[in-house]
C-alpha cells in the first residue's frame, strides 16, 4: 500500500460478540497491509464469546474492552485512542481489503486543489441469493430507493476526513450510528466510491429482516427526536419513485410495505436498549 498521509489509517471497528464473523474481518484488513498502513481498534463491548480472544490473536490490532453493550459508547472509546486520518468505521461483518481501505482514503484527499469530500462510503452489492421471498421482495424495493443515492448509511462502511470528524464532538447514545454520521454533511459533502464494494449480506429469514427493521426504524426515531438536523424520511418513495415508474415490482411492494409496517409497530414499543441484529448470516468463515 501507498499511504495518504503521514499517519495509517485509522479502521475503527465495533463488536458485540461477534466471534463468528471477525476473524474473517480482521484478516481480509490484515492480508498485506502494514502497521504504517492501517491503525485497527476493535472495540469489544459487553462480549460474552470468544469476540476478544479472536480479536487479540491477530498483530497489529489493538482491543480495547468494554464491560458494557453499547455502539455508542463503542464508537467513542475507539476514537479516544485512534490517531489517524482518514478514519474509518467498519461494522465487523464486513469484509474490507487494505486497498479498499486505501481507495476510500484517497477520495477523501483533495487532488491539484480541487475540494474533496468529508465523508465517503462504498457503493454497495446486496446478496439476496437464497433468501425468502419476502425478503427478495423487499430488497427489490429498498435497492432502488432513490435515498441511497447520496447516503453513507446501509453499507456497515464510513469513512471521514480529519475535517469531516471535526464536524461533530461524539456519538450521541443511541444506535443509528449511520444515519447521524449522514446527517453531519450536505450531499457535496459525502460520496460514493464506485471503485469500493460493500457486499451486503441481507437476512436469510423474513424473521430476521424483521428484527433488523424495527432496531433500524427504532434507533432512527430515536435520533430524529434528539437531533432536528438528522435527515428526515422519505416515506413515500417507494410508491411514487420506484413502484409507479416500474409497476410489475408490485409483488415486491407488497412484501416491501408488509415489513415495513410490521417494523415500525415494533418500533414504537422497543425498549431503548433494543438491538434486532441479524443472526442468520452470522457464521463462521
Amino acid at each position: 500500500m501507498t499511504p495518504v498521509s503521514s499517519t495509517p489509517i485509522s479502521v475503527i471497528i465495533t463488536a458485540y460478540n461477534e466471534a463468528a464473523v471477525i476473524g474473517r474481518c480482521l484478516d481480509s484488513l490484515l492480508a498485506g497491509a502494514s502497521p504504517d498502513d492501517l491503525e485497527i481498534i476493535v472495540v469489544a463491548n459487553g462480549c460474552t464469546d470468544e469476540t476478544v480472544a479472536i480479536a487479540s490473536s491477530r498483530p497489529q490490532v489493538k482491543v480495547i474492552e468494554l464491560p458494557e453493550a453499547g455502539k455508542a459508547a463503542a464508537l467513542n472509546a475507539g476514537d479516544a485512542v485512534a490517531s489517524g486520518f482518514p478514519r474509518i468505521y467498519l461494522d465487523s461483518d464486513v469484509i474490507l481489503s487494505p486497498k479498499a481501505a486505501l481507495d476510500l482514503a484517497r477520495a477523501l484527499t483533495p487532488v491539484d486543489d480541487a475540494s474533496a469530500p468529508l465523508a465517503v462510503t462504498p457503493r454497495r452489492e446486496l446478496n439476496t441469493k437464497g433468501r425468502s421471498v419476502v425478503v427478495r421482495g423487499f430488497y427489490a424495493i429498498n435497492s432502488r430507493l432513490p435515498i441511497f443515492k447520496d447516503a453513507l448509511f446501509g453499507r456497515g462502511v464510513i469513512a471521514v476526513s480529519r475535517a469531516g470528524r471535526e464536524r461533530f464532538g461524539v456519538f450521541p447514545e443511541q444506535m443509528a450510528d449511520d444515519l447521524f454520521l449522514d446527517s453531519r454533511f450536505t450531499s457535496a459533502e459525502k460520496r460514493e466510491v464506485n471503485t469500493v464494494v460493500s457486499h451486503v449480506e441481507t437476512p436469510k429469514r423474513t424473521r430476521d429482516l424483521l428484527r433488523v427493521q424495527t432496531r433500524v426504524r427504532a434507533g432512527n426515531a430515536r435520533l430524529r427526536a434528539i437531533d432536528a438536523s438528522t435527515r428526515p424520511p422519505a416515506r413515500s418513495s417507494w410508491l411514487t419513485e420506484v413502484l409507479l415508474p416500474k409497476p410489475w415490482l408490485l409483488p415486491a411492494a407488497v412484501a416491501y410495505l408488509t415489513v415495513t409496517l410490521i417494523a415500525a409497530h415494533r418500533a414504537k414499543r422497543a425498549k431503548a436498549n433494543h438491538w434486532g441484529r441479524d443472526e442468520s448470516t452470522r457464521t463462521g468463515a
